[in-house]
């Protein structure tokens, strides 16, 4: 879909003879955009940097849409574009419509995307929901940048863990406490009701929270599946034999040390059912697999790269996006997390008390490589101190502009000077191409509310200071509520939070 900030930097960088990147001055005074390209060609070229600025400038002057070049400083490129480029590039955004930013992929690739995998023992936490709101929302901004997206769930449903799970619930059906290192909690209670497997019925209750929390798996997977694919997978892998074990010569592709594959026992380890895993679903036809890990996961990234380069494949087909911890806190304390004890803040929960809405935001709302510390009682606020909520309401504000609108439509024709509020909003709109872009480079969907916060910053501005229906540039006043309302729906839409029409 067409750019034009993107467009505007093509042909300035043209005439620099380099990569250009165009930014917002943080002082309007500064121009609308700038660049520092003359500084970083002064070394190269020998010349002072104010020297080649002067150059470009001449020749951006001469760019259709620029009103003003201006040089400053030691050589910063100051650029005002005119009113006319604002309102066309505006008709550009409506007429992408819900598209407007996508498309962003050079190379679009066939990518799978493995999450929350919490195995079957209890109900889904707080904890692994951020694990599926980051996942999804890297998910989700990798297809708008026009990849081919898969998501998966891949649990264990055998082995010790598994055991005791199941012998925890035969005991409470049986009216007995669970065994000491078993599983404790109230759900226990519910699935010793139900006849049959409880793997079968924790996994329908996990599959049940996360379509309800907005994340669509569509593949499950097995471990037990991979761990018989193993001795397939063994002959493609760089293996030695010690011990009467059989290991992977991973510290020859990688990582730290050698891994064991399979035991002396003969029983396959949990990396061994990974190579299995990695094995099959590059087989696959995928051009990358994304791994999203908690923070307790750091020793796996180097061990499955190693694996994939041992089966022909660079290593940055596997990407391991690792994510911190969760802390909710209320009245200033914190509640803990444990599976285990029962003592845990489940999914179903958090979701009943502040809504799927603002549990995705809040998710996603800080880097994954950071702790996120939620509020409980601020994020289950109706107001607009609430950052999602004031988002969704710039969005349900310009539905109800538009419906009342009647027949007029939106325009993209000027009838006089654009106002300062009108074209600092137009500006920010059209950052979004580059900001939905560099989110999916880097893994990073924080940035999309952190953005979408600033599109209805400078909405409510605009709106407070100008009238839309009925003035005098009623047509592009309509057309600028469009855009907002198109941009910051997909903004929400990324993050699996609802973009209401109404509030």
């Amino acid at each position: 879909m067409a750019d034009p900030v993107a467009g505007l930097t093509s042909a300035v960088a043209e005439l620099a003879g380099a990569p250009v990147a165009l930014e917002r001055p943080a002082e309007a005074a500064h121009g609308d955009y700038a660049t520092t390209v003359a500084l970083q060609l002064a070394g190269e070229r020998r010349r002072p940097p104010r020297e080649i600025a002067d150059e470009i400038a001449r020749g951006v002057r001469g760019l259709p849409g620029v009103a003003a070049v201006d040089v400053a400083g030691p050589g910063f490129l100051n650029v005002t574009v005119d009113d006319a480029w604002l309102a066309a590039a505006l008709g550009t955004v409506i007429e992408g419509g819900a598209d407007f930013g996508g498309g962003s992929a050079a190379v679009p690739e066939r990518i799978q995307v493995e999450m929350v995998s919490a195995n079957p023992t209890g109900p889904i936490t707080v904890a692994s929901a951020r694990n599926g709101a980051y996942g999804d929302s890297v998910a989700r901004l990798l297809a708008f940048a026009g990849h081919a997206v898969e998501r998966e769930y891949y649990y264990n449903d055998a082995g010790a863990q598994m055991d005791r799970f199941r012998a925890s619930v035969a005991a409470v059906a049986r009216g007995e406490e669970p065994p000491e290192d078993g599983y404790h909690g109230a759900y226990l209670s519910d699935l010793a009701a139900l006849p049959g497997d409880p793997v079968a019925h924790m996994l329908e209750r996990i599959e049940a929270t996360l379509e309800r929390f907005r994340i669509h798996f569509d593949t499950w997977e097995r471990q037990s599946e991979f761990e018989r694919e193993i001795d397939e997978a063994l002959p493609l892998l760089d293996t030695y034999e010690a011990d009467g074990a059989v290991w992977a010569r991973t510290s020859a592709h990688g990582d730290d040390k050698d891994r064991v594959l399979v035991r002396s026992s003969g029983e396959p380890t949990y990396f061994g059912a990974d190579a299995a895993y990695i094995r099959r679903k590059l087989a696959a036809g995928f051009d990358r697999l994304v791994y999203v890990l908690g923070a307790d996961h750091h020793g796996y990234v180097a061990r499955l790269q190693a694996l994939a380069e041992m089966l022909g494949r660079e290593r940055d087909a596997v990407e391991v996006l690792i994510y911190q911890l969760v802390h909710l806190t209320r009245g200033g304390e914190a509640t803990k997390m444990s599976k285990r004890r029962g003592d845990v803040v489940l999914l179903d929960d958090f979701v009943d008390e502040i809504g799927v809405d603002a549990a995705r935001w809040y998710l996603v709302s800080r880097g994954h490589d950071q702790a996120i510390e939620i509020d409980v009682d601020l994020a289950a606020e109706k107001t607009q101190k609430n950052p999602v909520y004031y988002v969704q309401y710039a969005h349900a504000r310009v539905a109800g502009i538009l419906r009342n609108a009647g027949s007029a439509r939106p325009g993209t024709t000027l009838r006089g000077p654009l106002a300062v509020e009108e074209r600092e909003l137009m500006k920010r709109v059209l950052e979004f191409p580059a900001v939905a872009a560099t989110a999916a480079q880097r893994r990073a969907p924080h940035g999309i509310p952190t953005y979408a916060i600033r599109v209805a910053d400078d909405f409510h501005r605009f709106y407070h200071q100008h009238k839309v229906l009925g003035s005098e540039q009623e047509g592009l006043r309509l057309a600028l509520c469009t855009a907002t309302q198109s941009v910051v729906g997909r903004c929400l839409d990324l993050v699996g939070v609802d973009a209401p029409e109404r509030m």
